[in-house]
């Protein structure tokens, strides 16, 4: 058993991440009767706890955040009730205190960027950079530097993809499903962000809730998503439409991440080429 002892935000996320996706679920979808119109959307309390196969006043207390044990096998069965997926499992043990030890990511660190500068480069003309889970850009190439806008104009404490989306219009102009990508994010920085969050990235969370309204109703929604590979539309006023696969992966020990976008036909690689020579001059 596993005690759920965390500070009381960490209780009222829990609870909320319950609540909403018990509103989602309707009785048809869950395989209940239908008992006419509710007041409110979605399963009752008790129907949740029913489906789990765990007592009503202990399904309660966890969505209102008490101090109650919680395992394993019974939280595995309050995710199947409520059919979440993987993300939104992995979501909710890590919520209630039940979750596998994560590494304490290393900010800016002077050698791992100094290793990874030269791959980036040697990747232009695909645009490239070295991420922190919740979007801190600390490290990119040529070809990521004139993507969206000039990164080296941006100051090092705004190079930031999520700040830059939600609070610059011209940055967001650049993604053609600009809806898509801004649901997908947040719900990959909910994904990330919870208990253990460091510092430095719940600020980035702060920020925005203050700055963007969007990202303040999508926040509140709860979603979830698991980092996964990913078909973009951007629009380079320099060259025009790009079809681009951003392609993440996890560098070891370090937590951060290496992004790399790559064309999805001739014509898009061609233009990357294109912006590349255009820029032949910067350093």
């Amino acid at each position: 058993m596993v005690s759920e002892t965390g500070p009381l935000p960490v209780k009222r996320e829990l609870g909320a991440f319950l609540r909403t996706r018990r509103e989602r679920l309707t009785p048809e979808a869950a395989g209940l009767p239908s008992t006419g119109r509710r007041r409110t959307p979605g399963l009752r309390r008790e129907e949740v706890a029913v489906l789990a196969g765990v007592g009503v006043t202990w399904y309660t207390w966890l969505e209102q955040g008490r101090p109650i044990n919680v395992s394993t096998q019974v939280l595995t069965a309050v995710a199947r009730a409520l059919q979440l997926d993987d993300a939104e499992t992995r979501h909710l043990r890590r919520l209630a205190g039940v979750r596998t030890p994560v590494v304490e990511p290393v900010v800016c660190d002077p050698t791992l960027l100094a290793a990874f500068q030269p791959i980036l480069d040697k990747l232009d003309p695909y645009p490239a950079c070295v991420q922190t889970p919740l979007f801190d850009v600390v490290a990119y190439n040529r070809a990521y530097r004139h993507l969206f806008t000039d990164m080296d104009a941006i100051p090092a404490s705004d190079r930031n993809c999520a700040v830059q989306f939600f609070t610059n219009e011209t940055w967001r102009s650049r993604y053609v499903d600009a809806d898509i990508v801004a649901h997908r994010m947040v719900a990959r920085m909910r994904t990330t962000a919870g208990p253990g969050t460091e510092p430095g990235d719940a600020s980035v969370i702060d920020r925005l809730l203050e700055q963007s309204e969007e990202f303040a109703a999508l926040w509140e929604r709860h979603d979830v998503l698991l980092q996964h590979y990913e078909e973009k539309r951007l629009h380079s006023p320099l060259v025009g439409a790009l079809q681009l696969s951003f392609v993440s992966t996890d560098i070891a020990d370090s937590g951060h991440r290496l992004t790399v976008m790559t064309p999805r036909d001739e014509d898009t690689s061609q233009k990357l080429e294109t912006l590349l020579r255009m820029h032949d001059g910067d350093a």
